[in-house]
């Protein structure tokens, strides 16, 4: 049985101004987080959840990104004949990424908003439907976060948001969905979402995180929203305003995803998705673990009555 959905897009077009100047020569997306750049932890997702066809949506200074995927044959060969043959391997997996994967990469025209990438290249799409995923998301589980995005699409024939469990102090740094109807395991009828609310208005526990399912309606909606824009040219175009636009009339779900998220679009949340990634790691774990409890002993001091296990 064909794949219900092959195709995907990572918009990676922004600036990564949340993390300069660290990103004033590198590609955010290009940031590593383990022994990965953040980009790819999000192509081997798609890979593994048997997309097909993945548009890389990028503006100027991207290209450290394409540099990355794109295979090396006299590196592969260089590395083997100085008896490398594990760095060669890496090397050549990751060149294997780009062809298991059909990667593209797209230049972004029009207006700001992250709605403007995704509807560039669903022009290439005709009318299939899409993941986007976003390129500093790192998403640990089980089942990967886009198979169990396409899963919820194949039981409604709805567009999908990713959804997670929401601490309700947090809310006002999310868009949160009004939630319609709980479906069970995980799936549940949103009408629209609230962006960043405050705590006591927030409409549900969910926060919507980086994940969706996109269909041509919404493209449709999007489509609209730029033509509006061209005529007046004020505002930006967003993804979340076409889905809230299209869900006033239609059918739309969120799927809880079952894993852990790391976002990695600041210097603190960064900075946790690095050392959670290392801590995972069956070499690096135990020397941070020894690192951690030589730097809590150090901190406590002689003398102190405080035991540590």
């Amino acid at each position: 049985m064909p794949p219900t959905i092959r195709r995907a897009v990572i918009p990676a077009a922004g600036l990564g101004s949340r993390l300069l100047p660290l990103t004033k020569a590198i590609p955010k997306e290009m940031l590593p987080v383990g022994d990965q750049p953040v980009i790819e932890h999000t192509v081997r997702e798609l890979v593994a959840s048997g997309i097909t066809d993945i548009t890389i949506v990028v503006s100027g200074g991207k290209s450290l990104i394409q540099d990355h995927f794109r295979p090396n044959p006299a590196l592969v060969e260089q590395l083997r004949a100085d008896g490398k043959s594990a760095f060669a391997d890496a090397v050549e997996e990751v060149g294997e990424l780009s062809r298991h994967g059909h990667i593209t990469y797209l230049d972004q025209h029009g207006p700001y908003g992250n709605g403007t990438p995704v509807l560039n290249a669903a022009r290439n799409f005709g009318d299939e439907p899409m993941l986007v995923l976003w390129p500093d998301d790192v998403f640990v589980a089980p089942v990967p976060r886009a198979q169990q995005l396409i899963r919820a699409y194949e039981a409604t024939n709805s567009p999908v948001l990713a959804l997670m469990p929401l601490n309700p102090a947090d809310s006002s740094r999310y868009g949160v969905p009004v939630v319609k109807e709980d479906l069970d395991d995980g799936l549940l009828r949103i009408t629209g979402l609230v962006e960043k609310p405050k705590p006591q208005d927030a409409p549900s526990a969910y926060a919507a995180i980086g994940g969706y399912v996109i269909t041509p309606g919404i493209i449709d909606v999007l489509r609209e929203q730029t033509q509006r824009w061209y005529k007046d040219r004020t505002g930006e175009i967003y993804l979340t305003d076409a889905i809230n636009e299209y869900a006033t009339g239609r059918a739309v779900y969120g799927q809880v995803i079952q894993g852990r998220w790391y976002d990695t679009g600041n210097p603190a949340d960064y900075l946790i998705a690095q050392f959670a990634s290392a801590l995972a790691h069956p070499e690096y774990g135990p020397i941070l673990r020894k690192l951690t409890r030589d730097l809590d002993a150090d901190h406590l001091g002689p003398g102190s009555d405080t035991h540590m296990t």
